[in-house]
């Protein structure tokens, strides 16, 4: 429009300012459509983020969930290609995995060999999962290329009082076996890239925290 109104002003001619008007429009949808292109394509000045498998361990309860279901969110919402592995929603897939150490060291194996292959193929991966034992972490560190071990390190007197499932009361009663905490062990992480304790600061603030220390 202010190009036609610039040739009209200067020619008089509604017609030729109007022609013009349009040819402009065309031109530079053209235009941006290569120039947007050519721009993605410079690396120069753009902070380059190589794909992570982000795993966060730790009592039921004790936030990992929501943590990374709100991680994954950020990453999403900033353009990177993500995916997000749930503890939960991976057993309804597969309901028939025990909870013995042997199964949940395959299952968490397998989950991590899955993990490590999205990582190789671009993808940022976000992993919630108890996995308690050290053995089965460490082996998905090893498939990882970027691997961070994010400890969830929430109390289980804190996780307890939560119980928003009955888990840990039906875990005390003897009603439910082999249950994290309780009477099946959780080995702590020695050295995990990332602590957070939702006993003592927010969900939004866990977010923030690991965000920062990622680096995104």
């Amino acid at each position: 429009m202010t190009t036609a109104g610039l040739v009209y002003l200067f020619t008089g001619e509604l017609k030729i300012a109007l022609y013009v008007g349009g040819i402009e429009v065309v031109l530079k949808m053209i235009l941006y459509f290569f120039h947007e292109r050519i721009w993605n394509g410079i690396p120069f000045g753009k902070k380059q983020l190589k794909p992570k498998v982000l795993w966060f361990t730790g009592l039921s309860g004790a936030g990992k969930s929501t943590i990374a279901e709100m991680v994954f969110e950020k990453l999403k919402s900033r353009g990177y290609k993500v995916e997000h592995l749930d503890g939960d929603k991976v057993r309804e897939i597969f309901p028939k995995t025990g909870f013995s150490k042997d199964d949940r060291n395959r299952h968490i194996k397998r989950v991590g060999f899955l993990a490590s292959v999205l990582e190789r193929n671009g993808v940022f991966v976000v992993a919630s999962f108890i996995s308690p034992y050290k053995e089965s972490r460490d082996f998905v560190r090893n498939q990882c290329r970027n691997f961070q071990e994010i400890y969830v390190s929430t109390p289980l007197e804190v996780c307890e009082k939560r119980d928003a499932k009955g888990l840990y009361a039906k875990a005390r009663k003897g009603e439910i076996t082999q249950f994290t905490g309780i009477d099946d062990p959780y080995e702590i992480p020695e050295n995990p890239e990332i602590t957070v304790d939702t006993s003592d600061q927010s969900v939004s603030e866990s977010v923030a925290f690991v965000l920062r220390k990622l680096g995104i």
